[in-house]
């Protein structure tokens, strides 16, 4: 039998998106191409619930947008208010009941619900509805938060999901679609983006602005730290706060790798932050060197910003396969290793007799890294100079990105020598903490992957958390 395996890759992955629309003529329309400009923060599933009236309708499967969704399903999707969710998932989650929106009956109302994000608490909060006789049909951590929605039979909504807001920890942006609103949630820390666009006389919120852009929305503003934004159904809004303290703790790697050059999250424009970050990187750690080579694509930007601080000329030595899949069949070890070989190709004539300087924006486990050099070297390259705008990944993430245990992440069992040489490179250096902080524009991040400070509590200890894998 046939096994489908992910090609490999080195970079953290984000795991989802999400996107709504509220007074909208065919909403699904509208939803088809903000989940598409999504389509980068998860290629796993996809799914749209949509409301006409009174009656939900709902699409999703496994896969890309444009695989799933065809024009007879968005014809289906009747209505003017809709969420949708495009999805990655971590090892074992990508089972299709794990595809969100996920559909809820209850007393009050049914309702839809979709998120981004992880919730470090979820176990502890599974348990405890379980004990209370709460059965689940998915392990997303959306069907947690609509037990805890639904528990509170004598609250109205917006108080039941205020109590359900302040039993969860972590890291969110939820969105719920009743019979007459869309509630639009942000987590206290607001880790993870959120934005509020208007459109044609309705509204559409998006995890990213860059699909705002796409479905000519006009930016409004960004959902707040800890708020619950209710659009209803007259287009009137009622906002709320489910947490007394809120703070701006983004996620740094939104602006390092995740979120799509053209978005802008918080005010800072993500092609423009990593172009900066390229050029504290060049002033930090000069280089002798013929040519800088950007790592396609996140990388493409701190290459050009490398290249316009250092005076040495930017070129093309490596090209993207654009049309390899998500996977492919792996018969064999000799085709896995093939894998960054399907994805990246050097260009000879660029980079041989070359001193390069090879710029990409994180290092998680350094097997990409080192296939890459070597690519580079049998392409005829002299030097390899690797820099990396990013700090050390040394810590995991318990907040939606997948970037591997302690045991896997390569910068916190080795130092900077033993990393260079494992990689195979003739110089490693990365971006300080301080030269992040100063390409974002930020004073806060949450940068807990880099420094291990948390900006929740995690409910166990550290270790035990990972070998629980994140909850």
């Amino acid at each position: 039998m046939q096994r489908k395996e992910r090609i490999y890759d080195d970079h953290p992955k984000e795991e989802c998106g999400v996107f709504g629309v509220i007074n909208v003529d065919n909403a699904s329309e509208v939803m088809y191409y903000g989940l598409h400009a999504l389509q980068h923060r998860g290629q796993e599933g996809a799914g749209i619930i949509s409301l006409d009236h009174d009656q939900f309708y709902k699409v999703k499967g496994q896969g890309l947008v444009n695989e799933i969704f065809k024009e007879s399903d968005l014809q289906m999707l009747k209505g003017s208010k809709a969420i949708g969710h495009v999805r990655y998932s971590t090892s074992g989650g990508s089972l299709l009941e794990n595809v969100q929106p996920l559909f809820f009956r209850h007393s009050s109302g049914d309702f839809a619900l979709c998120h981004n994000g992880n919730l470090v608490n979820s176990q502890q909060l599974r348990m405890a509805l379980e004990r209370e006789g709460s059965i689940f049909q998915s392990t997303s951590d959306s069907e947690i938060f609509a037990h805890l929605i639904k528990k509170d039979h004598q609250k109205n909504r917006l108080e039941a999901i205020k109590e359900a807001l302040n039993k969860i920890e972590g890291a969110f942006a939820f969105l719920a679609l009743t019979k007459d609103n869309l509630y639009i949630m942000r987590d206290k820390n607001s880790l993870r983006p959120l934005s509020l666009g208007k459109l044609n006389g309705g509204y559409v919120v998006s995890s990213e602005t860059c699909a705002l852009d796409i479905v000519g929305a006009t930016f409004i503003r960004d959902i707040l730290p800890g708020e619950v934004l209710i659009v209803h159904e007259d287009n009137s809004m009622t906002q709320d706060f489910y947490a007394t303290k809120t703070y701006h703790n983004m996620c740094a790697m939104e602006y390092i790798y995740f979120s799509r050059p053209d978005s802008v999250i918080e005010g800072v424009n993500v092609h423009t932050s990593r172009k900066e970050a390229g050029k504290i990187l060049a002033q930090e750690a000069p280089v002798q060197a013929d040519i800088v080579v950007g790592v396609p694509d996140s990388s493409i930007s701190a290459a050009n910003g490398f290249s316009e601080e250092s005076g040495i000329p930017y070129e093309m030595g490596l090209i993207k396969n654009k049309y390899v899949g998500r996977t492919f069949i792996q018969p064999s070890q000799a085709m896995r290793e093939k894998g960054v070989r399907m994805k990246l190709s050097p260009l000879k004539s660029i980079v041989e007799n070359k001193r390069v300087v090879l710029i990409d924006d994180s290092i998680v486990r350094g097997t990409t890294s080192k296939k890459i050099i070597k690519l580079l070297r049998e392409a005829g390259a002299l030097e390899i100079h690797m820099r990396i705008a990013s700090p050390p990944i040394t810590h995991p993430c318990f907040y939606g990105v997948d970037t591997s245990t302690y045991e896997e992440l390569i910068a916190a069992s080795h130092s900077l020598e033993e990393l260079k040489t494992y990689i195979g490179a003739d110089s490693l250096a990365f971006l300080s903490i301080e030269g992040l902080y100063k390409a974002t524009q930020k004073k806060k991040l949450c940068l807990s992957c880099f420094t291990g400070k948390y900006p929740t509590y995690l409910y166990k200890d550290i270790k035990d958390a990972n070998k629980d894998h994140k909850f």
